[in-house]
């Protein structure tokens, strides 16, 4: 088994946690949200581990990267490895519904299983389940809470109009 590092970056949305193995990253945690926890005792701490994915994580927040190219290698099954790939093909700036999430993924009946799968992510904003929104456009739950997925879409969708300056300002505070 290889050794699983970690390390903490500092964002406007509060503080992640880094998790990779040999593989790719394997998680990003929030430093608050519903499914924080620990690393494991036996993980290492390491920035230079996880140089690959803080790079592109802080070109993000910057407002220079739309894409992640990092290799990733989430852990889950069949079914909710399909979805995440499917958050995958998701466009910068764009939202879904749950409902188009499963048709995307040949399960239109499988809405809520698509919502447990989007809630149970391990890889929130890399593989941005922030863009699934509710039928109806309402934001839902979201695993960093709802003030960083409205920080999240506005910060998209200023940069895709070419403000970056304006956003700054209306980050979460964490909690």
């Amino acid at each position: 088994m290889s050794a699983i590092h970690y390390d903490d970056l500092p964002t406007p949305i509060g503080r992640l946690r880094l998790v990779a193995d040999a593989l790719g990253l394997r998680e990003v945690w929030f430093e608050t949200g519903r499914h924080r926890r620990e690393p494991d005792p036996a993980w290492v701490r390491s920035a230079t581990a996880l140089a690959f994915a803080r790079v592109q994580l802080e070109e993000y927040f910057a407002g220079t990267r739309q894409a992640f190219e990092l290799p990733l290698h989430p852990i889950g099954t069949p079914f909710q490895l399909a979805v995440w790939q499917e958050l995958g093909r998701i466009p910068y700036g764009a939202t879904i519904s749950y409902g188009e999430m499963a048709r995307r993924i040949g399960q239109p009946q499988a809405v809520r299983a698509v919502g447990a799968a989007n809630g149970r992510n391990p890889l929130p904003i890399v593989l941005p389940c922030h863009r699934v929104i509710g039928a109806d456009g309402s934001l839902t739950g979201f695993g960093g809470g709802l003030p960083t997925k409205r920080f999240l879409l506005a910060m998209e969708e200023g940069v895709a109009r070419g403000d970056l300056f304006g956003l700054a300002v209306h980050a979460p505070r964490p909690v």
